[in-house]
């Protein structure tokens, strides 16, 4: 198809954006709008594939899909049929596929990951209350902006373009994306919602793990495994996948689609902020043991109060230095309440008083020496031996003048 060129006389093809196995996509403009719109052509035989009742299904299933109005789910604007081609014109995403974005980077984050599932999932619950099954649900299906929207394109297309397959291979064969498949599908049962949502869980492993939850040589030894192996769970192939995520995957990937969880449920559970949330900061009470600290230091007159104590073992030994100055401080406070309090039970002198030097019951014969600085206790005491001393010197004199009256007298 040529640039330029008017489909349904109203949509003008300005660039090709990319081509499928059904056909080509085309950003465009609508001529009667002004706006910007994707017009995705069908390639020009697969009328003939098909038939006139098949085309008159795509037509039913475009209107269908024109119904749905949400914000993950690429809104279709009208469809058609003419000029020996179908086309189907859908809401333009400036973005790229989920299938580009698992090219450049490989695995995402976990959570990033469950939060793409969780968009895609809200589209097919809204798909799926109005009775659209989506029937190929896949990366290169879902479309992310540059606000990590993610939005599901093809509604509408999916259906018709699986029966289109299928005429040209032959009836009972198994064709489409195998690594997405459901095993109900796999065995040639209608799709039903769950089947998409069993596709959601293949495109969550894949971007959980890097890989489709089966691998083989073949998409028959594929689809073989949807129907009767067990997939391994994602934590196993990576460890930081949290493991009630990947329980989660699993069940996404039940093979009985009775025992999966619905799309609803699924945006839900998805959704939820699941992450470990940060250990909160420790309370200032538990920074360090300093009720047990201040309980050790013994203050006069707190005989017979209680004391607190308080266990630690239990909790972290690190302490924060404000806890560390704090604590400094209580010591410091505690201590010198303690020595205040015992120098006020005193008469009231700066300093300390020293003891009293003894006194021997018979007198001394020198003098004792008064200390450099005595206290008013110490200079009283001295008074005291000094007249005592006296006294003794005098009555000595008396006894020699007596010996010496009686040796003249002899």
């Amino acid at each position: 198809m040529d640039v330029h060129v008017l489909v349904a006389d109203r949509y003008r093809l300005d660039e090709s954006l990319g081509r499928g196995s059904m056909g080509e996509v085309w950003r465009a403009t609508d001529q009667i709008l002004g706006r910007p719109v994707a017009v995705k052509l069908l390639h020009a035989d697969v009328p003939d594939r098909v038939g006139a009742t098949d085309v008159e299904r795509f037509r039913m299933e475009g209107r269908t899909a024109a119904r749905l109005n949400h914000a993950n789910v690429v809104a279709v604007y009208d469809f058609g049929a003419g000029d020996g081609m179908l086309h189907l014109v859908m809401e333009l995403v400036e973005g790229w596929s989920l299938a580009q974005e698992r090219a450049g980077r490989g695995i995402l984050h976990p959570w990033e990951a469950a939060g793409i599932a969780a968009q895609m999932a809200a589209g097919l619950a809204a798909a799926h209350r109005e009775g659209v099954i989506h029937r190929d649900i896949k990366p290169a299906n879902v479309m992310l902006t540059a606000e990590r929207t993610a939005k599901i394109t093809d509604f509408g297309l999916a259906k018709f373009a699986h029966e289109a397959a299928m005429a040209l291979t032959g009836t009972g064969k198994v064709v489409g994306s195998a690594a997405y498949l459901a095993p109900e599908r796999a065995l040639s049962r209608p799709a039903q919602p769950a089947s998409d949502v069993y596709s959601l869980g293949c495109v969550l492993y894949e971007l959980l793990t890097g890989r489709p939850p089966f691998l083989g040589p073949t998409a028959l030894s594929v689809v073989q495994q949807h129907v009767d192996a067990a997939p391994v769970a994602p934590a196993t192939l990576r460890v930081e996948i949290p493991v009630p995520l990947s329980d989660y995957v699993l069940r996404l990937l039940a093979k009985d689609p009775a025992q999966r969880p619905t799309a609803e449920e699924a945006a839900e559970w998805l959704a939820a902020p699941t992450e470990p949330p940060v250990a909160p900061l420790p309370r200032p009470q538990d920074a360090a043991p300093a009720t047990a600290v201040l309980a050790s230091v013994h203050l006069p007159g707190t005989e017979g109060l209680p004391t607190t104590t308080r266990s630690h073992a239990a909790r972290s030994r690190r302490v924060s230095p404000k806890a560390l100055l704090a604590l400094g401080g209580a010591v410091v406070f505690a201590a010198s309440a303690a020595i205040g309090m015992a120098m006020s039970s005193g008469d009231g002198d700066n300093a300390a008083p020293e003891p009293p030097p003894a006194t021997s019951a018979q007198p001394t014969t020198e003098p004792a020496t008064p200390s450099a600085t005595p206290s008013p206790d110490d200079d009283h005491h001295g008074k005291d031996r000094g007249k005592g001393d006296g006294e003794d010197e005098k009555g000595e004199e008396k006894r020699r003048e007596k010996q010496r009256d009686r040796g003249e007298d002899d």
